[in-house]
């Protein structure tokens, strides 16, 4: 059976602010935990007024310290952002706080526009030395090389698991090559999610971290009682991206009950296939669309996004998630990390 995970964006619901979107990430994580799901990560994002965990490592620390068994990290962290050698470190630290619990998942995108790049001091060419970063932060993350005089403290000798995340066959044939875990992107960029599968185990070679492909799959999972009340939970995240679309982002709207009111025919078509690797409804036809993502995809895990604005509706969803995917009939399934 597929192991079900959790990508939380720390949205901030309108009515709210950061304060309550953070203390809702703990609430969820540790709901989930209890619930038996593999891992709860966060992302990198900035320059988004919606979004509340642009200090990603900080937010995983807070996340971690108020769990104790789910595994906790990025999904991801924007590699091109930063130095590896500070990434080395603050999730050197993080693991050296909760052994054996954090994953560092890594991205190649920048996560934000070139205004905020600049503000970051990166430019846009940074994405380019992705593969070498990530080299550069696996070595300081494993054990000291006799003579080697840089290292993360903590981090040298976490051997900290790291993933890589993408949405095109570029991410797929670097985890492949460098044996590492896969994460696709699919819940907001599902048009390579076949291919990059297939690439990706494919070619995959062994490694120190993996000895076979270890697959996940992003995907929007809103479930409630009912499908209909599935479908206007839902309208929050169309919303969401309609507005990306229309260069009005804002906070996480609450849910609509007509969503062709709020969008064109055209904003319409481009969600809709910007979210088409989404599941929506009550628990028959959230646990069917599951099966139905295993059979395609064979993926070893979901990752597994909800943009609820209501507090106990997502908590509801992930309840109903779990059920349908047999979290409390199954045995603990192998944790890639």
């Amino acid at each position: 059976m597929t192991a079900l995970s959790v990508l939380d964006l720390a949205f901030i619901p309108e009515g709210g602010d950061a304060a309550d979107a953070l203390d809702r990430s703990l609430e969820l994580a540790r709901r989930v935990e209890a619930l038996g799901y593999t891992r709860f990560w966060l992302a990198e994002h900035h320059n988004m007024v919606g979004i509340a965990s642009a200090a990603t490592a900080v937010v995983i620390g807070h996340v971690a310290a108020g769990t104790s068994t789910i595994r906790v990290g990025a999904g991801g962290v924007m590699l091109p952002n930063h130095a590896p050698l500070v990434i080395a470190e603050q999730f050197g630290t993080l693991a050296t706080l909760f052994p054996g619990r954090i994953d560092l998942g890594l991205g190649r995108a920048p996560g934000t526009d070139q205004q905020t790049l600049r503000a970051l001091r990166r430019d846009m060419t940074s994405a380019d030395a992705f593969p070498q970063d990530v080299l550069e932060l696996q070595t300081l993350l494993g054990p000291l090389d006799e003579g080697r005089r840089v290292q993360a403290v903590p981090g040298t000798g976490t051997n900290v698991p790291l993933w890589i995340l993408g949405s095109s066959l570029f991410g797929a044939q670097l985890a492949a090559a460098l044996g590492l875990p896969y994460a696709f992107a699919s819940h907001f960029a599902p048009d390579s999610l076949d291919p990059a599968l297939r690439a990706y185990r494919e070619r995959f070679q062994p490694s120190a971290q993996l000895d076979r492909p270890y697959a996940a799959v992003g995907v929007n999972v809103i479930a409630a009682d009912t499908d209909a009340e599935a479908r206007r939970l839902f309208t929050s995240a169309q919303q969401s991206f309609t507005r990306l679309f229309r260069g009005t982002r804002g906070l996480l709207p609450p849910p609509l009950d007509d969503i062709d009111g709020f969008w064109s025919e055209r904003e319409k078509a481009q969600v809709s296939h910007m979210l088409s690797c989404s599941i929506v409804g009550g628990p028959k036809t959230v646990r069917e669309g599951l099966e139905r993502l295993s059979e395609r995809t064979g993926a070893d895990e979901f990752i597994v996004a909800a943009a609820i604005w209501d507090r106990e509706a997502r908590l509801r969803s992930y309840d109903i998630l779990a059920d349908a995917g047999g979290l409390a009939a199954r045995p603990r399934l192998r944790a890639c990390g």
